[in-house]
């Protein structure tokens, strides 16, 4: 296992009130030599003055609060920047709802030694979902299925926000050349770190729909995840990645 001071974990957040207190405390209770980056869209129920109560207490909780919605891709380039400008050698994409297993993060570690992307895969292993209507399921599912098809990208679950990146693969991406920001945006970074020839792992996790808050899933998102797999293939023939 790499050591866990010189990771970062990276939680999007909006309207997380319910969930920021229990997650930090479940992160540190798997590892506590971890850090954590909370990125918030300036949360109308608070979820910033939550974490900066909990970081008066806590150096190992730090906070991006933007000033207004932003989306996801946006929240986690943000992390990123702020995460190579700190000197983290291992940089997590994780969600804030618990969709995101805090218990797994050791399997992430242990992963990332010998690689230089670890994605945690619905996938990889059968179907582990949890609480996911069947219709949602097989969108999530068929939607992978195209994204492969689509750009060649050999992984299972491509489409999954719960992943370790090494700094390098991160220090090698050229971030404005990042337009997308949904579930797209998870599609892109991979298929970008493919193409450079880093070191791709899946490891099994099981995915549990959240229990607290609202989902963020629209139309608009699964549209831009459609379309970008495309433009994905295109650039990466003229080589415009």
């Amino acid at each position: 296992m790499v050591d866990p001071s010189k990771a970062l974990i990276i939680v999007p957040t909006y309207n997380e009130s319910e969930n920021v207190r229990k997650l930090v405390t479940e992160i540190h209770s798997v590892q506590k030599e971890i850090h954590i980056l909370f990125v918030d869209d300036n949360s109308p129920d608070g979820t910033a003055d939550i974490i900066r109560e909990m970081q008066a207490g806590n150096p190992q909780i730090h906070l991006l609060n933007r000033p207004g919605k932003q989306g996801l891709g946006s929240a986690y380039l943000a992390g990123f920047k702020y995460a190579l400008g700190k000197g983290f050698d291992f940089i997590f994409e994780m969600d804030a709802d618990f969709s995101h297993n805090p218990k797994e993060i050791p399997n992430f570690l242990n992963a990332i030694a010998e690689n230089d992307l670890v994605l945690g895969s619905r996938y990889i292993k059968g179907v582990n979902v949890i609480n996911w209507p069947l219709s949602r399921l097989l969108l999530s599912y068929f939607a992978n299925m195209y994204s492969r098809i689509a750009t060649g990208l050999p992984v299972m679950d491509a489409t999954g926000g719960f992943k370790c990146f090494r700094k390098e693969v991160l220090s090698a991406l050229d971030f404005s050349k990042v337009k997308s920001n949904g579930y797209a945006f998870q599609i892109e970074l991979t298929f970008k770190a493919w193409k450079k020839g880093f070191r791709i792992k899946e490891i099994p996790i099981i995915f549990i729909d959240r229990v607290a808050g609202v989902s963020k899933l629209s139309k608009a998102i699964m549209w831009e995840a459609i379309f970008m797999v495309w433009k994905l293939r295109i650039n990466s023939i003229f080589g415009k990645l």
